[in-house]
C-alpha cells in the first residue's frame, strides 16, 4: 500500500520539476514549522503530520498518516466534519477556510484541549488539499481567565480604596445623627437631675429621638459595608498560594516608591482551602497593603506570610517588621472607623474581620512597639478535591 505522504512528494509541480528537491523542501517545512501543521486531502485523510503536531497531539506521524482527520477531533466535531468538506466541494462556500476559529482537539491520551485552527487550501493537479495550522491556546485562555479575575478583584479592591475619598462626606453624614444622639442624651441627663412630671415626658421624647438617630447612624454604616462587601460567600476549593500571589500583586497597585518585600513561606504550597476566592483575596490584599504602608519608613521593609497545615485547617500568619500598632489601636483593632492614616476611614480591618468570620474563623492580632504586627487566622482545608 502506498504511503500518502510519498504520494504528496511525487505530485507534479510546475515550480519544482525535481521531486527530490520538492520532497526536501516539504520535509524541512514539516520539521521546522512552529505551529502544528497537518495536510489532508478532500476525503479528510491525513497526508502530512509535522513534528510540532506530533509534540502537540502525542501521535507519531506514521500512526496517523493515512487515517481520517476525525481521529484528532472531539465527538461533537467528528459528526460534522465530512459534511463540511462535502458542502465546500459542492458549493464552494467557505465556512472556516481563511477565517480560522477556536475548536476542541483530542489528544492521543484522550484529553481535549482548546486550539486555534487556521485552514488553507491548495490545488495540486486535479487534487484539492487542505492545510491546517493548529496552535494550543490552553495557556492563553488560562491567562485571559486569570487577567479577568485580577481585573475583577482590582475593581473590587479599588472600590475599597475609593472609600477613603468618601471620608469627609461620610464624616459629615455620620456627624449629624451622632451629634444629635449626644445632645438628646445630655438633655435627658440634665432633666433627670431634678425631674418633674413634665420633665419625665421630655426625657422620654429625648431618648426616643436619640434612638431614632442611632438607627440612622447604623443605616449609614450598613450602606457603607454593603458598598465594600460582595454579599454572600461563594465557597469553593481555591489554591491558597494562587490567592496570596494575586493579592500581593493587587496590594501594590498605585503605591509609589520602594515596596516592602513579600516573603511567602508555606508548609504545603499546594494546599487547597474552602473559600470565597475574591473575598479571601481582599483580606490578604488589605493586610499586605496595610503592612506596606506601615513599613514606608522602615529601612529594610519585609512582610512574611506563613502557612501551616494541621489536619482539617491551615493556620495563616501575616507578619511585618514595621513599627507595630499603637496601644490605642491594638485595644480594638477591628472596630470600624479606627485608623492612623490621614486619608483612611479605618474600615479595612473591620471588613477583614467580617470576611474571615463569614468563613467560620476568627482573626487575631498581636504587636509590640518596634517589632511589627502579626495577624493570624485559620481556613478550612478542602477535602475530596479532584486532582
Amino acid at each position: 500500500m502506498s504511503n500518502p505522504l510519498s504520494d504528496l512528494w511525487r505530485l507534479e509541480n510546475t515550480d519544482f520539476q525535481d521531486s527530490d528537491s520538492l520532497q526536501s523542501i516539504l520535509r524541512s517545512i514539516l520539521l521546522s514549522v512552529p505551529d502544528a501543521m497537518i495536510v489532508i486531502d478532500d476525503a479528510g485523510i491525513i497526508m502530512a503530520f509535522s513534528r510540532a503536531a506530533e509534540a502537540l497531539f502525542g501521535y507519531k506521524s506514521e500512526d496517523v498518516v493515512g487515517t481520517n482527520i476525525k481521529c484528532l477531533m472531539t465527538q461533537s466535531d467528528q459528526a460534522h466534519h465530512d459534511q463540511y468538506i462535502r458542502n465546500y466541494l459542492t458549493t464552494g462556500e467557505r465556512q472556516i477556510i481563511g477565517i480560522g476559529r477556536i475548536v476542541e482537539a483530542r489528544l492521543a491520551n484522550g484529553d481535549s484541549i482548546p486550539v486555534e485552527l487556521k485552514i488553507g487550501e491548495a490545488n495540486i493537479g486535479d487534487r484539492k488539499l487542505f492545510t491546517g495550522f493548529i496552535r494550543d491556546i490552553t495557556e492563553k485562555q488560562a491567562n485571559v481567565h486569570r487577567i479577568g479575575e485580577l481585573q475583577a478583584e482590582l475593581g473590587n479592591f479599588s472600590r475599597l480604596s475609593a472609600v477613603g475619598t468618601m471620608a469627609s462626606a461620610m464624616a459629615h453624614e455620620l456627624n449629624q445623627p451622632l451629634t444629635a444622639v449626644a445632645n438628646y442624651l445630655e438633655a435627658a441627663r440634665d432633666l433627670l437631675d431634678e425631674p418633674s412630671e413634665n420633665d419625665l415626658a421630655m426625657v422620654q421624647e429625648a431618648v426616643s429621638a436619640a434612638a431614632e438617630q442611632s438607627i440612622r447612624a447604623g443605616q449609614i454604616v450598613r450602606r457603607l459595608r454593603d458598598y465594600v462587601s460582595r454579599g454572600e460567600l461563594d465557597l469553593r476549593p481555591a489554591p491558597l498560594k494562587g490567592v496570596i500571589d494575586d493579592a500581593a500583586a493587587i496590594a501594590k497597585v498605585g503605591i509609589e516608591g520602594p515596596l516592602a518585600r513579600v516573603i511567602l513561606r508555606m508548609e504545603d504550597p499546594d494546599v487547597i482551602v474552602m473559600a470565597d476566592r475574591l473575598q479571601l483575596r481582599q483580606v490578604f490584599a488589605n493586610l499586605i497593603r496595610n503592612a506596606i504602608e506601615a513599613l514606608s519608613g522602615t529601612e529594610t521593609p519585609q512582610i512574611w506570610i506563613y502557612t501551616q497545615s494541621s489536619g482539617e485547617e491551615v493556620t495563616i500568619e501575616v507578619k511585618d517588621n514595621g513599627p507595630g500598632l499603637s496601644e490605642e489601636l491594638l485595644h480594638s483593632p477591628f472596630d470600624a472607623f479606627q485608623t492612623t492614616k490621614a486619608s483612611g476611614m479605618g474600615l479595612g480591618l473591620s471588613i477583614c474581620q467580617t470576611i474571615i468570620e463569614a468563613h467560620g474563623s476568627t482573626i487575631a492580632v498581636s504587636s509590640e512597639p518596634g517589632a511589627g504586627a502579626s495577624f493570624t487566622f485559620t481556613l478550612r482545608v478542602a477535602t475530596n478535591v479532584a486532582g
